[in-house]
């Protein structure tokens, strides 16, 4: 099995925080320390997730842990991207596009959650 960067769900989870980091600069700056700050770093957090679980696989329990770790992150992007659209930062229409995709990376987290020796490093047991 390959490195992390390889896993479909972190790419699919660091394009999206490089959506959200993009789309998250025309927020106004009273947000700046509020929403924005927040979601660019729940976003990330998947991610960053994904690849300290991923170097730990050979531990089923720790493993399990950082996919909850990143899907508890995932959740949180998920719940700021309606704030941000609730308030008029981003469209309808982006943040469907937005939640469609952390939604796919939600249901890989959980796949990984439910079958981590899918995931375990060849000659471990």
């Amino acid at each position: 099995m390959g490195d992390f960067k390889d896993l479909k769900v972190y790419q699919k989870s660091y394009n999206l925080a490089m959506e959200i980091f993009f789309i998250s600069k025309s927020f106004p700056s009273e947000e700046k320390y509020a929403l924005t700050s927040q979601i660019r770093r729940s976003s990330r957090s998947v991610s960053r997730s994904i690849a300290e679980g991923y170097r730990k696989r050979r531990y089923p329990n720790h493993f399990i842990s950082k996919m909850s770790d990143a899907d508890m992150e995932n959740s949180e992007t998920q719940v700021s991207l309606d704030f941000a659209c609730s308030c008029g930062y981003i469209t309808e229409g982006e943040n469907r596009k937005l939640q469609s995709i952390s939604e796919e990376v939600g249901k890989m987290l959980y796949h990984m959650m439910t079958y981590p020796e899918k995931y375990q490093a060849r000659g471990t047991n």
